[in-house]
Order: structure tokens, then sequence, then C-alpha cells
């Protein structure tokens, strides 16, 4: 009896347990599970599908820490005539929701999808834009909705991070950080294990640099070397080679056929190393050279584009790379990075294209950099060839002595030899 009891209490306890797991794990039928940092979105209704007074929204968006999540009825229009999911997209990103699915949901990173950013006040507003384009009706040449537009926003408090959570944010507030970059550049050692003991290196030699950004109490952060230019003196003093230029281009490979390049893979994204070939200034007499280059850095969650980038030249493939693996951004590197085409005046930039604030970037110098022209091989053949030029009387002597020596032996064997054949012959005529 206690057996039967306890069986039924156990099957009790299991659909209890199902059913919780239920309520508390909802599953996905064509809406996007609202997280714990997720908060509303601002929906700008145009015609022809402002909502009527009291009327349920049909587009309705939430905004996280790093994207928007947009849900559209498909009753988009409010006249009883549903949409194609197909007729849907938000700066070029379309539906993400599964095929079939309604309501439709399309998942849209902050700075992606022609979002758009710009300061009101004290808050940083992103914004996307819906588009709704109807496609003919099947096999005909007709359609009966017509094309709408639905302006979304995503407000963030500027004295905060990027989260709805702001009592525990994940990073300092960005306005308490913006001074507080801290940039560096430093001539590494061959292996890379850290700052080189030696500012001499020898023709031949590669110098290798390490710039970084510290990377600890704010948004991740990704930096770049926009440009790099080498003097004879601290100054900008002539004459000058612009070895890295045109936006992040290491122009020194692809001139002269160097293994100057950018190391890929990054070690971080708040680290990029790369290695020039020593050169020297024809015609002065100073074996000296100083390097300044201008760093910058962007949001980690930001496309590598054709004004933040770090790209090398493969002579053997006559071909530019990115160290970020996005190769199509290097190809403005023959021609001029820093004026791509020109966005319509009345459309707001692009997350991608809003210029680092400053404080974002910094230029550093390091130096001097001493290069010699003597390789470290012939400064051992000529330690060598000197050491045997102090030695040469001994040498001489030497060589006298054991010169003597050979020629006695010499001397002796012959004579041996002459008498062993004396011998020989006396005997021969003893026994004849």
């Amino acid at each position: 009896m206690w057996c039967k009891d306890k069986g039924q209490i156990a099957v009790v306890l299991l659909l209890l347990f199902f059913l919780c797991d239920a309520f508390a794990q909802p599953r996905f039928k064509g809406r996007h599970v609202i997280a714990k940092q997720q908060k509303p979105a601002v929906v700008l209704y145009a015609n022809p599908i402002e909502p009527r007074a009291g009327a349920p929204q049909t587009v309705t968006a939430q905004c996280t820490d790093s994207e928007v999540i947009v849900t559209i009825s498909p009753d988009l229009l409010g006249i009883q005539k549903p949409v194609q999911p197909s007729d849907l997209s938000m700066g070029g990103c379309g539906v993400t929701s599964p095929a079939g699915a309604q309501p439709f949901v399309i998942v849209a990173p902050l700075q992606g999808c022609e979002s758009t950013v710009e300061i009101q006040g004290a808050e940083i507003v992103y914004s996307f834009t819906l588009d709704y384009n109807p496609s003919p009706i099947d096999g005909l040449p007709i359609v009966r909705t017509n094309p709408a537009v639905v302006q979304i926003e995503c407000h963030y408090n500027r004295l905060h991070n990027v989260s709805s959570n702001a009592l525990k944010p994940t990073w300092v507030p960005y306005t308490s950080t913006i001074s507080d970059l801290g940039f560096s550049l430093v001539i590494m050692s061959s292996d890379w294990s850290g700052p080189s003991p030696s500012n001499t290196f020898f023709l031949g030699d590669l110098v290798k640099l390490q710039a970084s950004v510290d990377n600890s109490n704010h948004v991740p952060l990704r930096v770049f070397v926009d440009s790099c230019v080498a003097t004879p003196g601290s100054n900008a003093s002539a004459p000058a080679y612009t070895f890295i230029g045109n936006n992040g281009c290491f122009l020194d490979s692809q001139l002269t056929g160097s293994n100057s390049q950018f190391v890929f893979p990054r070690v971080a994204q708040s680290v990029i190393q790369f290695q020039l070939d020593a050169f020297r200034f024809y015609g002065l007499t100073t074996n000296s050279i100083f390097i300044t280059c201008r760093l910058k850095v962007t949001l980690v969650s930001a496309n590598v584009d054709s004004l933040n980038k770090d790209c090398s030249y493969n002579s053997a493939l006559t071909q530019w790379s990115s160290v970020d693996g996005n190769d199509g951004v290097c190809s403005c590197c023959d021609t001029n990075c820093a004026n791509p085409p020109r966005a319509p005046r009345y459309r707001p930039r692009r997350a991608s294209e809003w210029s680092a604030p400053d404080g974002w970037d910094k230029t550093i110098s390091v130096g001097p950099v001493f290069l010699e022209q003597v390789s470290p091989l012939s400064s051992v053949s000529q330690a060598l060839s000197g050491q045997q030029d102090k030695a040469s009387p001994g040498s001489q002597f030497q060589a006298s002595i054991l010169g003597a020596v050979v020629g006695v032996l010499a001397v002796s064997c012959v004579a041996v030899l002459f008498l062993v054949y004396r011998k020989a012959n006396g005997t021969a005529n003893t026994k004849q």
C-alpha cells in the first residue's frame, strides 16, 4: 500500500516539475524571449500604418546592450491584409525568425543594419528604419498594399554604459573613460616576449613594434595603427618616410618589396603588432631614426572598414590583406581610403561612420633606433681578421720551425731509402 502511494506521489511531483519548466522556459513561437537587460524601444509610425486610437501596436521593439529585437505583426498595416516576411527589411537585414513563425522577428546589432547614431542631450540614440516594400501578388502585376516605413529608436543614457541596468554597469561610464585610454607603442624583442633590451639594429633586421591600448575598466576597444612616419630626428625634420599611411596601409612592403607587415592574427583586439624592415636615410651621416605613429581605437563591436583597418601587402601575390581577416577593406590602399563615397546629406551617419570622440586617438613617438651599416657576420669576420693580424709574427716563427722539421724528416727518409736500395743491390751481386 505504501509503495503504491509512494509511486502516485512521484508521478504527481514529476507532473508538477514539467508544468513549472513549461512556464519558466517559454519556447520560441515567433517571439524573441525577453532578456533581463532589455527595455522598450521608441517606435515612430508613419502613414499609412499609424495605428488608430486604442488599436494594438503592430510593431514593437526591445533594446539590449548590443542589439535591437523587433517584433512585427503579420497585419502590419492594420487592414486585415497580411504582409509577407520577404517584403520586410531593416537596413538590408531581413526577418530572422523561423519560416512560418508569427509574428515576424528581426534581430539587429546596434551598429549594424544601417543603423544611425546621434547624441541628443544626455542620451545616445541608435535609430533603425523598418521598410515594407510589397511585392506583386504571385502571377499578377498588382499589389494591394502600399509601402510603409517605421522608425525605431534605442535610447541610452550617456552617463552610463549601453545597458538598461543602470544600477550595475558592466564597465566604467563612457564620459569618465574618454581621457583615460592608455595608448602605448613599444619596440619589442625578437620573440615578442617583452620590450627590446637594445635599440640598436643592423640593416637586414626586422624592427618589431607593438601598439596597444589599456582595455580595462571600459567597453572593449580595438586598436589600429593609422599611420607611421620615420625621421632622422625627434622633431618633424626632413627627410621623412611614411611607411604606414592611407588609414592603416603598410606602404613600405608595396614600395620596396620588403618584409614589413602587420602580424596576423592579433594576439588581442587591444593589441596590434607589426615589423619594419630596418633601413637608413640615404646621404645622412646620422645612423638613428625616430618612429612616430598615430594610433586610434574603435569599439570591438564596430565593423572594420576602409578608415579603420590595418593592411599588409604581399609582394609575391601582389595583394593586400587585413590583419582582421576582411581583405575587402584593403581595396582602397591602392587609391585613397580617406575619401569613400559620400552618403546623401539627408541620411544620418551610420554607426560605423561616426567619428571617434576626442581622446580615442593619439600620436606616439619611439626612438632613437640606431641602425648599424655593418652586419653582425661582417663584424665577426673583421674580428677574426684582426686576431690573425695580431698573431702573424708568432705564426710565421712557428711555420719556420715546422718547415725545418719537415725538411729534416724528408732528407732522412731519402737517405734511409738510398741505404736500403744499396743493400738490396749488394745482396743480389753476391748471390750471382
